[in-house]
Order: C-alpha cells, then sequence, then structure tokens
C-alpha cells in the first residue's frame, strides 16, 4: 500500500499536474481564465489569449497568437507572448520580465515589473508604473506621469525591409512624462523623436538629443 502511494506520487509528479503553488493549464488552441484569487504554476497557450484575474498568483504566463491581460493585484513570474499585446493593471506585480514580438505593452498605474518590458513592433506605456528596464525596435514609449525605470531605456536599430517599402521608416517617439525617472542610460540606436519634461530626470542621453516640454503633453509636431 505505501509503495503503491509513492508510485502514485511520483507520477504525479512526472506529469507536473499539480505544483504546490498551483496547477499549470497547458493548451494548443483556446484562451486561458485564471480565477481571481486562486494560485496557478505556469499557464501556457499556443492559440489563444490569457487572462488572469485579480489576485492570482502565478508562476508564468505565455503565448504565441493572443494577448495577455493581468488584473489588480496579481502576481507572475514573467509574461511572454509574440502575437498579441500585454496589458498589467493596478497594483499588479511581476517578478521578472515582460516580452511581446508584435503587440504593445500596458502597465496601469501602481503596476511594476521587476524585470526588463521589451518588444519588437508595438509601444510601451507605464502610467505612474515601475519597470526595471525598457527595450524596443519600432515602438513608441510613454513614461506617464510619476512612472520609474530603474535600468536603461534603448530602441535597436531596425533590421527589417521589404522590396515594397516606399520613404522614410517611421520614427519613434519617446516621452519621459511630469516627474517621471529613469536611473539608467537612454541609448538610441536609431533617429527618435526625444521629449523630457521639465520635471523628470534622466541618466545619460546617447543617440538622441531630447527637446523639453512642460505641458501635460508634448507640442505636435
Amino acid at each position: 500500500m505505501f509503495r503503491s502511494a509513492l508510485l502514485c506520487m511520483g507520477l504525479l509528479v512526472a506529469v507536473g499536474v499539480v505544483h504546490a503553488e498551483g496547477k499549470d493549464i497547458d493548451k494548443v488552441n483556446g484562451a486561458i481564465v485564471a480565477s481571481a484569487g486562486e494560485s496557478y504554476g505556469s499557464l501556457e497557450t499556443v492559440n489563444g489569449a490569457i487572462r488572469i484575474e485579480d489576485g492570482v498568483s502565478a508562476d508564468s504566463a505565455e503565448t504565441v497568437n493572443g494577448s495577455i491581460t493581468v488584473g489588480s493585484k496579481a502576481r507572475v513570474g514573467h509574461l511572454e507572448a509574440v502575437n498579441g499585446g500585454i496589458r498589467i493593471a493596478t497594483d499588479a506585480v511581476i517578478d521578472g520580465y515582460v516580452e511581446t514580438v508584435n503587440g504593445s505593452i500596458t502597465l496601469a498605474s501602481g503596476a511594476s515589473v521587476t524585470g526588463r518590458a521589451e518588444t519588437v513592433n508595438g509601444a510601451i506605456r507605464l502610467d505612474h508604473a515601475v519597470a526595471g528596464a525598457i527595450k524596443t525596435v519600432n515602438g513608441d514609449i510613454v513614461l506617464g506621469n510619476g512612472s520609474l525605470v530603474r535600468g536603461d531605456i534603448m530602441i535597436e536599430q531596425s533590421h527589417s525591409w521589404s522590396l515594397f517599402s516606399f520613404g522614410k521608416p517611421r520614427v519613434p517617439k519617446v516621452v519621459i512624462g511630469a516627474n517621471s525617472k529613469v536611473e539608467g542610460e537612454l541609448v538610441f540606436k536609431r533617429e527618435v523623436e526625444l521629449w523630457v519634461h521639465d520635471s523628470a530626470t534622466v541618466g545619460k542621453v546617447t543617440g538622441a538629443t531630447a527637446k523639453a516640454y512642460s505641458g501635460e503633453q508634448p507640442p505636435a509636431e
């Protein structure tokens, strides 16, 4: 009997049905909903969105084709998407990185990402939120009132091209809003439009010349 119980436990561990921190959900086709207040391990789908409700605790959330939304006061290890945006609600905490290829990343008031928020084609916006670092290639970056980036902000050079591309590529816009702070450097490896509010604080800027502004929004050009 004891031996059978041990065998049963071993099989459960082997297939990863339940972990101490909560169950895993793994799908190929279909959305995932992590119910409010519950604990989960990894949340993974290929074709489908992932919705993490308020107060959820999870190790990670990953999808290929679909968005990820994180509810208020939820806590997740990391978030990763390929084709889909990522939205993080008020006071939610991401202990690692947040990454997407084609999609925007938005942090609401009080949200924080310990690691780097990174996208290739999509905007990154913080609204009185905190990120460890920010990196993009073709997207705008906006730090709303009172936001903090503890590391660097970087825009990489775009290597994409097309036989059917005409005219000058779109120039990304970077706005460091009122009372916001970037503790690291701002490194731009391609042309950008950089606006820094009079009340904001930033580190060394490489690859762009900052333009100052004092209103709620930078002037339209």
